[in-house]
């Protein structure tokens, strides 16, 4: 059993990732989940997370809003690609609940600190500014932390400038602080999520399925998509970070340098992957940049089915 805490700001990609790690409760532990600003303001976060949480029949999870703005930039979201609600596609009804009490990133410390040492999975699939705010104020909780598996970052083009993906451009000092933790990181990549695009076959898999989870799920990877964004599809990015943890015979990598730019300029939020070790620094991360995207989707598939 996999003990794990997830961080995010649903986001379509991100509801899947969600439910990913809902079905295969047997083998993961999920602690908590924390929203952040990102795809869409935090508190839209927050009650996305919940009505994924509603969907999956899983209200005893709990849900804290945390940032709602990155450590220095002005927000900006993602409406665009995502919808006003940011689930669009899902049909999913409004929650009557409210996140739990509690910031996220004062939630994430704390069960950090109740934690057993490097026995909990850090699961980052927004821009990554609770757990940078987590890392400064309680570095001790730190201790607890086995990994951080994140999805963020481009070793070619960027999805939000032509220089950086949408989770480190929204906000590279979080990204830079969580890469200069000393901490292990899994990184999944657009060169590798642009590989996690639904075909016929997956879609009708799902399709097949049967159950209200799965209808969300093909509602949200058949939506309309907005042109320019690299894939004629909806890429699952984020539910790559839960796969790995699953399944990961799925993908292919190798240990690399990462360096997050934090300049303003038109390389603000540029990730440096140093595929070839070019500058003989360090590794800080294992880079994903292979996914056996239909062994994916045939998994996905079934883990939707284990839903009600």
């Amino acid at each position: 059993m996999t003990a794990i805490i997830i961080d995010t700001d649903p986001g379509q990609d991100d509801a899947v990732a969600i439910l990913l790690a809902l079905a295969e409760r047997e083998r993961l532990d999920l602690r908590m989940i924390g929203a952040v600003a990102g795809n869409v303001p935090v508190r839209q976060a927050a009650l996305n997370v919940l009505r994924v949480c509603d969907l999956a029949g899983r209200p005893d999870v709990p849900v804290h809003a945390g940032a709602a703005s990155p450590l220095l930039f002005e927000l900006e979201t993602a409406e665009f690609v995502c919808g006003p609600d940011g689930l669009a596609g899902a049909d999913l009804p409004e929650t009557d609940r409210a996140p739990t009490r509690g910031h996220a990133v004062e939630a994430m410390v704390s069960v950090l600190r109740a934690a057993a040492p490097a026995s909990v999975t850090l699961c980052a699939l927004g821009p990554l500014t609770n757990l940078a705010l987590a890392f400064r104020l309680a570095p001790d909780a730190m201790a607890a932390v086995e990994r951080i598996v994140l999805m963020g970052g481009a070793l070619g083009l960027g999805n939000m400038t032509p220089a950086a993906e949408f989770n480190a451009y929204v906000d590279p000092h979080a990204a830079a602080v969580v890469f200069g933790a000393g901490l292990p990181i899994v990184m999944f990549n657009l060169h590798t999520t642009h590989q996690a695009v639904p075909d016929a076959a997956d879609l009708e898999a799902i399709r097949a399925v049967g159950n209200a989870a799965s209808r969300a799920v093909l509602g949200m990877m058949t939506r309309p998509r907005a042109g320019g964004l690299g894939t004629a599809g909806h890429p699952m990015h984020d539910p790559l970070v839960i796969a790995w943890l699953l399944w990961p015979e799925l993908f292919q990598g190798r240990d690399c340098s990462v360096e997050v730019e934090t300049s303003a300029g038109p390389l603000r939020g540029r990730t440096t992957i140093d595929w070839n070790n070019r500058l003989k620094r360090p590794p800080n991360a294992f880079v994903a940049d292979r996914v056996d995207a239909r062994g994916f989707f045939a998994q996905l598939a079934g883990s939707l089915a284990k839903l009600r």
